[in-house]
Order: structure tokens, then sequence, then C-alpha cells
């Protein structure tokens, strides 16, 4: 079985930063894409951040200049730093991945649980 683990999450005032992480496990063999995603009340889930395994990146415009995307295959990890947060970053902000298992053909997506990050006024 794989597993995704984010954590990272907090309250934080305007302004702040964070740094998200997101460990994946279990029977693994590789890892495609990497991403994160985020959602707030009563909003449908949206794309923050995604990067491939040769390293391109892609960002909401939202958060182009202050949120980096990075990832280290050797720990299976996908990283957010979020810097020059704003109250309206507030979510909870989900990792995903398409990982291939050991025994198996081809990629599926993954998911984690969710982090909650809350950014006040």
């Amino acid at each position: 079985q794989v597993q995704l683990v984010e954590s990272g999450g907090g309250f934080v005032q305007a302004g702040g930063a964070l740094r998200l992480s997101c460990v994946a496990s279990g029977s693994i063999f590789s890892i495609n894409a990497m991403g994160w995603y985020r959602q707030a009340p009563g909003k449908q889930r949206e794309l923050v951040a995604n990067i491939t395994r040769g390293g391109s990146t892609n960002y909401a415009d939202s958060v182009k200049g202050r949120f980096a995307i990075s990832r280290d295959d050797a720990k299976n990890t996908v990283y957010l730093q979020m810097n020059s947060l704003k109250p309206e970053d507030t979510a909870v902000y989900y990792c995903d991945a398409d990982i291939s298992r050991w025994g198996t053909i081809g990629y599926f997506n993954y998911w984690g649980q969710g982090t909650q990050v809350t950014v006040s006024s």
C-alpha cells in the first residue's frame, strides 16, 4: 500500500511563512509528478503547484512569486515553501503524487489527508 502524509500546517499571521512537507511511503517503485492542492471552505479544490520528476514546476497565478515547490526524491518528499502569506491562502492543503508500485504497471494518483493552514489578518 502507499500513503502520503502531510505536515507543517498551522496558524500564522499575514505576511508570515510556513513550509509544508509531504512524505510518500509504502511499496513505491517510482514517483512521477507531485503536487499541492488546497480547498477553502465552500470552494472547490484548486491546484496550488506541481513539479515533475524532471523538476519542471507550475504554479497557480495567485501564489506565483510567493510559494515555491520542491522535491527530494531520495526521501520521496515534496515541499511547499509558502511566504508572504495572505488570509485568502487559508485552506486545507493536500498533496498528491503519481506513483508506480512494485509489481504493478502504470502510475496511479494518490492523495494525502490534508493539513490545515490558517492565515490571520
